[in-house]
């Protein structure tokens, strides 16, 4: 009897204590596996970032964005874009730069939509940053003063590299509908 209590004691605690994960990826697709991890992974780091998960229109996650460069760079990531935690569409982003640029890096990107105008802008794929866009690096408490600059909240998330860079460039993306 004690045995059975202890273990429906522990049942308990890791079923109240898992984080519900909204988005549910095809176990079968390698993109929506990494676009999940990159989602526990930001929450993680950066538990403030639920909010724009919940509040946004929808968003679109890259979760392994390659660059490097040597005077001229570039870099380049496949994602998911996600409405109401499905998936919408496939979208990639492409990045060039010119400048002081040295080394590689690895990161995700995040682009929150606060409503359907900035998605829809968004999908019609006439949708890029300049060098005037900024994005937020995640560390833990980093979301707390982000905010929507015309209905877009950028966010990034180092995974690895080193790169030193003082560039001008802009990232362009694409949008497929699934």
């Amino acid at each position: 009897m004690r045995k059975s209590f202890a273990m429906l004691a522990i049942l308990a605690l890791v079923v109240f204590s898992t984080p519900v994960l909204a988005f549910e990826p095809d176990i079968n697709n390698r993109l929506e596996l990494d676009v999940q991890r990159a989602i526990v992974d930001i929450k993680s780091a950066d538990p403030g970032i639920e909010s724009f998960f919940e509040n946004a229109a929808g968003y679109a996650v890259f979760p392994s964005v390659g660059k490097g460069g040597v005077v001229i760079g570039g870099a380049f990531g496949r994602g998911l874009v996600l409405v109401n935690e499905q998936v919408d569409g496939y979208t990639t982003m492409s990045q060039a730069t010119i400048g002081l640029q040295l080394g590689g890096q690895k990161y995700a990107q995040f682009i929150f939509f606060r409503d359907d105008v900035a998605l829809g802008h968004f999908k019609r794929g006439n949708f890029e940053f300049g060098a005037q866009a900024s994005a937020v690096a995640i560390t833990a408490g980093a979301s707390a003063d982000a905010n929507y600059d015309s209905g877009v909240a950028i966010f990034t998330q180092a995974g690895g590299g080193l790169m030193f860079e003082g560039t001008v460039g802009g990232q362009r993306f694409t949008y497929e509908a699934r």
